[in-house]
């Protein structure tokens, strides 16, 4: 599914083009998205001024002057900007239309993304509760010592759990964990400080890696310019098992860990 950096990559991607701009409408085809689209918010929406793009972990904020449309891609969705109309797809559910012609198009294969509109987004009851943002200031090894301590879940689902810190989701938990060593069931408060200080510096540089190559280009993923991510061709765990560990030459390992699929190097990471 689109994580932090690919959520990150489309706000970048598509804010030349639609900021400062009108919105003359909403055009929905289908509402039934994991919540429903709600049934005003064409009303909420049209004749409204973009002013800026936003993100809050996985959620991307397109900010009016009258209220915030906060965006979850979902599984498979993604956001594409048409400077003129395009006749839709069969998975094209939403228009946003523009006073000149253009348009911003919601496609979501599985529907499991969801709009919403708010106008205090970080109140939003989807965002009130998530954790500092990873490449924040307020995200470092103390905070998470502190996040830590006399927790006996595994540290990868830890990393994952949004109240924890927002955003990282299972390509760069798996990621961030083997480039700081760290095995990825290890429970989370047993892992000392300065451990947690290198995985917090991890954590940093994968995403921030992923930024620089456009997100990672698994099944569904498209940038807002219809451009794929190509971070997947760095991924040093993430979906090789059996391939060769790139540090010592033994074979990842796969295993499940809440229900998602964890790659490490078991001589690598403890």
């Amino acid at each position: 599914m689109p994580e932090l950096p690919e959520v990150e990559t489309t706000r970048r991607g598509l804010g030349p083009f639609i900021v400062g701009k009108s919105i003359e409408s909403l055009e929905v085809r289908e509402p039934r998205l994991r919540w429903p689209v709600p049934r005003d918010l064409d009303e909420k929406l049209s004749n409204r001024c973009i002013v800026r793009l936003g993100r809050r972990g996985k959620y991307l904020l397109i900010v009016t002057d009258g209220g915030t449309l906060v965006v979850h891609l979902g599984m498979s969705g993604s956001l594409r900007y048409l400077p003129e109309p395009r006749s839709p797809g069969v998975h094209d559910h939403v228009d946003i239309r523009f006073a000149d012609g253009a348009r911003l198009r919601f496609n979501d294969p599985r529907r499991f993304g969801s709009l919403h509109f708010s106008t205090e987004p970080l109140g939003h009851p989807l965002l009130r509760h998530l954790g500092p943002e990873p490449l924040g200031d307020k995200f470092d090894g103390e905070y998470l010592e502190r996040a830590c301590e006399g927790r006996r879940v595994a540290i990868k689902q830890h990393l994952m759990n949004g109240r924890v810190v927002a955003g990282i989701g299972n390509i760069y938990a798996n990621e961030a964990l083997f480039r700081a060593g760290i095995h990825p069931a290890r429970q989370a408060g047993r892992i000392a400080r300065r451990r947690l200080d290198q995985l917090a510096g991890t954590v940093r540089d994968v995403l921030n890696d992923a930024l620089g190559q456009g997100g990672t280009t698994l099944r569904d993923f498209v940038a807002s310019d219809g451009r794929p991510g190509y971070f997947k061709l760095s991924l040093e765990v993430y979906d090789r098992e059996h391939a060769p560990c790139t540090r010592c030459g033994r074979p990842i390992r796969m295993r499940r860990l809440g229900q998602r699929a964890t790659y490490y190097c078991a001589a690598c990471q403890r």
